[in-house]
């Protein structure tokens, strides 16, 4: 807390807004302790146990309520996927969460376990019970899974004053709980690619004191896509595990604390194309040679790169009457650690460069929510964050004479080493006003201010409404001012003139430091309820970006890098159907988008002088645009016996596009059109008191469709990348203690 105390004494602003957020919630707040000795019921009876329990569990319910009602989504683009839909799915909670999402509107894949929402390269903020997770070093790992999740929103669109910093889309996930969702299960899974996957969650209650705790371990020989479309390719061997825990004690019926603690550890291979040689050559056309070698075969590569994220929240939640707040302190540690292969790095890449990434965050946020009235909800709120960030990196490169061959063959070492703090400030204050019975007009205002390798500020208006013109029949439309920092912890601060005149040199020696993007968003749609089980949607939005943030692969560590383009325009239209019976559920969703970019106004060395120019005189299209994703699903239980399947299809990212006369356009192509199909059947074994037996089967493109992410061309693409081959998967899942259904 120490670190707390000296974000505040440091920031003057930032005093203030804590000391009166933190003021309104106490003079408010009316803390009783809670006292058994109202139950009536003789203490350790039957009728006391079961009388308390229920009482924890309507108090835990209203405070969930509570705690949703201080976020307001009015205007915004929602898409929801609750734990029955998750499981659902081919794969159910096996899934890792980036696959759960791709099936939401107009979110299209990539490599790395990437996915890009509405054109944005990243631009994700996520959301635990409402708490802002501060970003961590994580390319290939994901820190969260499903099997902790009771639901998943994606919100996008013109959000409300809340939102901000990250906005291209805020996945916000509500946590299991003990005295809601009482009981859990041990599994394994696995099958294809030598996937074996055992795990558990449970979640009890004893007295005010609620629990759920998950893990789960994962290895697999298709850690990351494929290079070169084989199903198992060489050297892509991966392990994992997560663990979490969500701990509650309900202080009385007004108050609660809560704590979130979870650790994720992910080692990942990284994959080798087959039958690749060596290609660089000196400026005489000599092959490169390092330590008298010129030659080395692909396959014998071997770097690999270790993730680790871990974080803990502490929660205070405060319910009464008209007044609602949480207060919650975050702490974030996360690294990544790249080991090159020095002698074939050096002749594939002419760098080979052992990277170590550190980021520690610590962030104070604190939300209210008063109705005034049956017109008027205001809400506010403060976000405080401190990060420190380290960059250890040793490159070894071979050194060239001023004609570009090189001065011999031993390997020379640079040295590039740094360190910074990042601060950041938010504040936002907005009313919820229903006009009219039929119409809401949520508006407000949102500072944010960060100071880091560069700084700025911003005041960000936001309007959005929501009208129902009939019954089934709803429309939201709404504009907001947005300001996004560059994601501090992936900066780089590489020294390029200590690469001069070697093997690693830049075509360009200009590095500006990446900027602040600041836009305009518009966005507007409707809903239709057709019949009871039947609903449409349609949504479009049009964002124009100064310094637009985008992110590349450069260099041989796999770590993303941010750079700017000075001008932005995104815009595009989405199409959501879903069907809904009692066994039975489909959706469908297609969505079309363009997202272009114009002159690159920082992180220049990290492009070629070709590229530069060409993009200073032309809109091109994002590396990370696909016009045109569709996804899909079905699902329809028979007994105890239930069937899926899923699909998606993507138009394909980016790619260069040669020209006859030998010139370039960047990102002037794309790849092919891509379908993916996903099947999966479980069946659920009742064996009374002992409770149940799932087991499952589930089959990843089942159509063994060979498509690419990547072709390893365009702006910031490192190498190709394919997505999966069929794949075969078998679930066995016992529970375990009490479900709610036994209550």
């Amino acid at each position: 807390m120490s670190r707390f105390s000296f974000m505040a004494a440091a920031r003057g602003a930032g005093t203030f807004a804590i000391l009166s957020v933190l003021s309104l919630i106490v003079l408010s707040s009316r803390v009783h302790a809670a006292s058994g000795a109202e139950d009536s019921a003789a203490p350790g009876s039957a009728a006391s146990s079961s009388s308390a329990l229920d009482e924890v569990v309507v108090i835990a319910q209203r405070l969930n309520e509570a705690r949703n009602g201080i976020q307001t989504q009015t205007g915004a683009s929602t898409y929801t996927f609750n734990e029955a839909a998750i499981g659902a799915q081919p794969g159910g909670d096996n899934q890792l969460l980036n696959q759960v999402i791709l099936q939401a509107p107009e979110v299209a894949q990539d490599s790395f376990g990437q996915f890009h929402v509405r054109g944005e390269h990243n631009g994700l903020q996520y959301r635990l019970n409402g708490i802002i997770l501060p970003e961590g070093i994580s390319v290939f790992g994901q820190s969260l899974d499903p099997r902790l999740i009771s639901s998943l929103t994606l919100v996008t669109g013109a959000l409300p004053a809340e939102y901000g910093l990250r906005t291209a889309g805020i996945i916000d996930l509500k946590t299991k709980s003990g005295v809601i969702d009482p009981g859990g299960s041990v599994s394994i899974y696995g099958g294809s690619h030598g996937t074996v996957a055992p795990s558990f969650n449970y979640g009890g209650t004893a007295g005010n004191f609620n629990y759920f705790f998950s893990g789960d371990f994962l290895r697999n020989d298709l850690g990351i896509e494929s290079p070169d479309s084989r199903s198992t390719p060489d050297h892509d061997h991966t392990t994992q595990h997560h663990e979490f825990a969500y701990l509650e004690y309900i202080l009385d019926e007004s108050n609660r604390l809560s704590a979130v603690l979870s650790s994720s550890t992910g080692k990942f291979q990284i994959p080798n194309r087959a039958g690749q040689m060596p290609g660089i050559a000196n400026a005489d056309g000599s092959p490169l040679s390092v330590n008298g070698q010129t030659t080395y075969p692909s396959d014998a590569l071997d770097e690999n790169q270790r993730e680790l994220n871990h974080f803990a929240i502490l929660i205070w939640q405060h319910s009464q009457g008209a007044f609602d707040a949480q207060t919650s302190a975050t702490a974030r540690y996360s690294s990544l650690t790249f080991t090159p292969d020095i002698l074939g790095d050096l002749l594939f890449d002419g760098i080979a460069q052992d990277a170590y990434k550190q980021n520690v965050a610590y962030a104070l946020q604190s939300d209210v929510a008063y109705k005034l009235n049956d017109s008027h909800t205001l809400r506010g709120g403060i976000f405080l964050q401190s990060d420190h960030s380290k960059s250890l990196t040793t490159s070894a490169v071979i050194a060239l004479d001023d004609a570009g061959n090189q001065l011999n063959d031993t390997p020379v070492s640079i040295v590039d080493n740094g360190d910074k703090t990042e601060w950041i400030e938010s504040m936002y204050l907005q009313d919820e006003w229903k006009l009219i019975p039929s119409v809401t007009l949520n508006y407000g205002l949102r500072f944010d201010k960060f100071t880091a390798f560069a700084s700025g500020r911003q005041v960000s208006p936001r309007v959005n409404f929501v009208w129902q013109a009939l019954p089934e029949t709803t429309l939201h439309a709404g504009y907001s001012r947005y300001f996004s920092p560059p994601p501090f912890e992936l900066v780089g601060r590489e020294t390029v003139t200590k690469f001069v005149n070697t093997t690693a040199g830049a075509q360009v020696l200009r590095a500006d430091t990446p900027l602040a993007e600041q836009a305009n968003y518009y966005d507007i749609g409707a809903q239709q309820k057709i019949t009871d089980r039947i609903t449409v949607g349609i949504d479009s939005y049009y964002k124009q970006s100064h310094n637009l943030i985008d992110e590349g692969q450069f260099g041989a560590p796999i770590i993303l890098t941010p750079f700017n383009y000075s001008y932005g325009k995104q815009y595009g239209v989405e199409l959501t159907s879903s069907y809904t019976q009692d066994t039975f559920s489909a959706y469908f969703n297609l969505a079309w988008q363009s997202a272009r970019g114009k002159h690159i106004d920082s992180a220049q060395f990290n492009f070629g002088v070709d590229d530069l120019l060409y993009i200073s005189q032309h809109y091109i299209h994002l590396d990370h645009e696909q016009r045109m994703t569709a996804s899909g699903g079905a699902s329809y239980i028979f007994g105890h016996t239930r069937v899926s399947a899923d699909f998606l299809v993507g138009s394909g990212l980016r790619a260069g596009l040669t020209l006859p006369d030998g010139s370039s356009i960047p990102n002037g192509a794309h790849l092919p059109y891509y379908t993916q199909v996903n099947l999966g059947a479980s069946h659920v074994f009742h064996l009374g008191e002992a409770g149940t037996i799932t087991a499952r089967i589930d089959v990843i493109n089942a159509l063994d469709k060979r498509y690419e992410i990547r072709d390893g061309t365009g702006v910031g693409v490192g190498a190709p990348q394919f997505g999966p081959r069929r794949g075969l998967f078998f679930g066995l899942s016992k529970s375990i203690g009490h479900t709610t259904a036994d209550r």
